[in-house]
């Protein structure tokens, strides 16, 4: 039973982006026991919103198109489950070009970043992924000097990067700009990577930037994306991978948000294969604990192209260290060497499900 974990939920099947869109809409739908409670109560109205039910956030939930029956929290990949948050107050919401942009303080986690009715960060754990998804690649090869950011808007990515003084351009292709506005407004801790002077930052659709990005330009490419559903699951297919890896000089590596192993071993398993074939270099899997994201753990791919050999599970760029960290506040809260080395340390049911490890 713990060797098929994951491979019972069918994400492959149902990650076409129909399924995942059913029954959403743009309009935001207060639901009814809220309007209740606010025509009795209008200071409730700062806890109000279709994600919001009793003062408490979950994922919305929406039905198969098909079936009429099957119910999902939102997202497909990981039906039947839904991680709650007490809401304390909601600060913003407001429809982008390309999505809902919800903002609120919770009871536990401070302030949330949640994207179409999905949580991408919280106050109190960001610093697990962001840290973790930038030093892996960065601390494993000797003095970056060009590094590229897929997504990213909230600036967290950038102000980890920003710690290693060997970085001379960080460029950065996020497509929505109401992201990083709101970011800027309600997460400055993040957002802080925007004000490094070395960032370089783009508007606009990351495959078309990296399909005109020069071969070979980059030491390390980050792609902090959404979740593969929808438009967003161009960027687990082949042609984003080819396209990275031609931006990549010899020996360049690659960091990819890879979901969780508790939940999708089966895109895992497709993703490295692809990267496998697409990079004929290093390809690895590591992992770490972010208490607010599905299953609580999220996964990394980590890849390097032909050249100078990198060995991802033994770091050689140390960035603890360093000098006036602590000063200026900057002192890692997640990642260090131990926990590098760690990430790659696989249990035995991911090695049994994913036979491309």
């Amino acid at each position: 039973m713990v060797g098929d974990a994951g491979r019972g939920l069918e994400c492959q099947k149902i990650m076409d982006g129909k399924e995942s869109n059913a029954n959403y809409s743009n309009k935001i739908v207060i639901p009814s026991c809220c309007l209740k409670a606010r025509a009795s109560d209008p200071e409730l109205v700062s806890k109000c919103h279709s994600t919001v039910v009793s003062g408490w956030f979950s994922e919305l939930r929406s039905c198969s198109e098909k079936s009429g029956k099957r119910m999902y929290f939102n997202n497909p990949m990981w039906p039947g489950e839904a991680h709650s948050l007490e809401v304390e107050k909601i600060l913003y919401q407001e429809k982008s070009e390309y999505q809902e942009v919800l903002v609120f303080e919770s009871s536990t986690y401070g302030k949330v970043l949640v994207l179409d009715g999905i949580v991408q960060l919280t106050e109190k754990d960001e610093c697990a992924y962001q840290e973790m998804i930038v030093h892996l690649p960065l601390c494993s090869i000797k003095s970056p000097k060009t590094v590229l950011v897929v997504g990213g808007g909230d600036g967290g990515v950038l102000r980890e990067i920003s710690r290693h003084s060997s970085v001379e351009l960080i460029d950065i292709c996020e497509i929505d700009k109401m992201v990083i506005d709101v970011s800027k407004k309600y997460f400055p801790e993040l957002a802080v990577g925007f004000e490094d002077p070395r960032v370089q930052l783009h508007i606009g659709d990351a495959v078309e930037f990296l399909r005109h990005a020069p071969r070979g330009k980059y030491d390390a490419i980050i792609v902090d994306s959404s979740d593969p559903v929808g438009p967003a699951q161009e960027l687990v297919e082949r042609p984003f991978f080819e396209t990275i890896a031609k931006a990549l000089r010899p020996g360049g590596v690659l960091c990819n948000m890879a979901e969780s192993m508790w939940l999708h071993t089966h895109l895992i398993e497709d993703m490295i294969s692809i990267c496998q074939e697409t990079f004929k270099s290093s390809v690895h899997y590591a992992w770490a604990s972010v208490p607010t994201y599905p299953s609580g753990v999220i996964g990394f791919i980590l890849c390097s192209t032909e050249g100078p050999p990198v060995d991802f599970k033994s770091p050689i760029n140390p960035i603890e260290k360093l000098d006036g960290a602590l000063n200026y506040r900057r002192e890692l809260k997640f990642y260090n060497s131990e926990i590098h080395m760690a990430a790659f340390a696989l249990p035995s049911f991911v090695k049994r499900a994913v036979s491309c490890l």
